[in-house]
């Protein structure tokens, strides 16, 4: 019998971000391993013309939550979606509503943000600092609650080489800059952005780490764990292998090389893809949430999930030519060093990177258009290039993250917990993993017929032997 999984039987559960990549599957394991919870509240703000619950029903008519539906039926009355907002005051929640979740929840998992890097430290502060901010007020008021699980990011102390454990202080006292930012214009904030980053690249990394100190600040009487993983992929088994829904990450990059649009990224030879299956950390969280309600830790334990110190994985493990970069060359010396990148400049970077990669984008959609279907390729290169250029940080720095937090916790399951949550990175193939993903993002997100699979391979090995042989 699992420990975990009886733990949530019965439980009423909050889900800020249900409707994301990682809350899906938050969902969908909870429903699939605890039929017998009681209810799981989602906060949803409604689009254009859908209802709560049409966008609910929308969400879950989908592949990933087909083995969910067999082992609990009755799956869409476990699901009470609610009205919020997390711009506005309160969450946005109706009196009725907001009485319903203090008088009636016993868990809450706040993974709701914007994890776009590009955000405007305004947007970034509302969603991924103010929202955590009156979601621990709304928390400390709830009569039943046991355990308050933050999702933040291993990328929050990016502008540390060795990172522990620990909340790490921020130079700005996050409530005086949510102050500041209520009356200054967004001109002047714009202009202040980079002196309050200061070394780290993003107000996403940024905000994610003030998110952490409100946590900590604000916690008051609440029993609260932080998860910290870093890029999250497609799923690793469950409920399948390769289940992806979105172009975040190296989602976008990975379909740009599978159509044969980028052929190389520029990062350093033994550059890490520090990459985590989306249901390992999701096993992770449960795992968290069910020790820190049971053994209530008397200080805020923070789990670390990634992968580059226990089991690492280089760009070039996920299909990708590395170009090995170099300080100040000349852009005439570069075209003569085959294995270097040939774009220093930024101007000639971005130059470069249009022609090479549009022209092919431009001339697949104008095909597209001859055969009547709509054409796509162009705009997801365009993101694609701006991701790459997001993406430039990380992938040409590498990190320690210290993670004895999670191995404790590791050590005290039980066998049959150890095999129904696993978050043993050590456990994963990543050949056989990068197999499942690229087929995932063909079959999940682009939505690709299957069938042409075999005669693919088959192109791909005849290639693969004329260049071992020269013709």
């Amino acid at each position: 019998m699992s420990v975990i999984a009886a733990f949530y039987g019965g439980k009423s559960i909050l889900i800020t971000g249900a409707t994301g990549f990682m809350g899906k599957v938050l969902m969908e394991k909870l429903l699939r391993t605890s039929p017998d919870l009681k209810v799981i509240y989602i906060l949803v703000r409604p689009k254009a013309g859908q209802s709560l619950q049409q966008r609910v029903s929308q969400m879950m008519n989908c592949k990933l939550f087909e083995k969910a539906k067999e082992i609990c039926p009755n799956i869409f009355e476990k699901i009470r979606p609610i009205y919020s907002d997390l711009t506005k005051p309160d969450l946005g929640i109706s009196k009725e509503d907001l009485e319903e979740l203090l008088t009636h929840t016993n868990i809450i998992f706040h993974c709701a943000a914007t994890v776009r890097f590009d955000d405007p430290l305004r947007h970034a502060l509302q969603l991924n600092v103010i929202a955590t901010q009156q979601l621990l007020f709304m928390a400390s008021q709830m009569l039943k609650l046991e355990v308050f699980i933050h999702f933040s990011t291993a990328y929050s102390n990016c502008n540390l080489k060795h990172i522990d454990e620990v909340i790490y202080p921020c130079s700005v006292e996050p409530k005086k800059l949510i102050d500041s930012v209520e009356w200054l214009d967004d001109s002047i904030i714009e202009e202040i952005t980079p002196k309050l980053i200061e070394n780290r690249p993003n107000t996403y990394t940024y905000t994610k780490a003030l998110g952490e100190m409100v946590v900590y600040q604000e916690r008051g009487n609440l029993n609260i764990a932080i998860i910290r993983p870093s890029i999250v992929g497609a799923s690793w088994q469950e409920p399948f292998p390769g289940w992806v829904d979105n172009l975040n990450g190296p989602n976008g990059l990975i379909i740009a090389a599978g159509k044969g649009f980028l052929h190389s990224l520029k990062a350093t030879p033994k550059a890490v893809a520090d990459v985590v299956p989306v249901d390992l950390v999701i096993n992770l969280t449960l795992a968290v949430g069910w020790h820190t309600a049971v053994h209530r830790p008397k200080s805020i334990l923070i789990y670390h999930c990634t992968s580059g110190s226990l089991n690492p994985c280089l760009w070039t493990d996920l299909g990708f030519q590395v170009l090995a970069t170099f300080e100040k060359a000349p852009l005439e010396k570069a075209f003569r060093r085959p294995n270097a990148d040939f774009t220093t400049n930024n101007f000639s970077t971005y130059l470069w990177n249009t022609i090479s990669h549009m022209a092919p984008a431009v001339m697949y959609d104008f095909y597209l258009r001859l055969t009547g279907r709509k054409p796509r390729m162009a705009k997801l290169m365009n993101r694609m290039l701006k991701t790459i250029s997001m993406l430039d940080y990380f992938i040409n720095r590498s990190w320690e993250w210290s993670s004895r937090n999670t191995e404790m916790l590791m050590s005290q399951l039980s066998n049959e917990d150890q095999k129904l949550f696993d978050f043993d990175v050590r456990h994963l193939n990543w050949l056989e993993y990068t197999e499942n993903y690229c087929l995932g993002i063909k079959k999940y997100l682009l939505k690709e017929d299957m069938a042409g699979i075999p005669a693919a391979k088959r192109h791909l090995r005849i290639k693969i032997i004329r260049g071992r042989s020269g013709d």
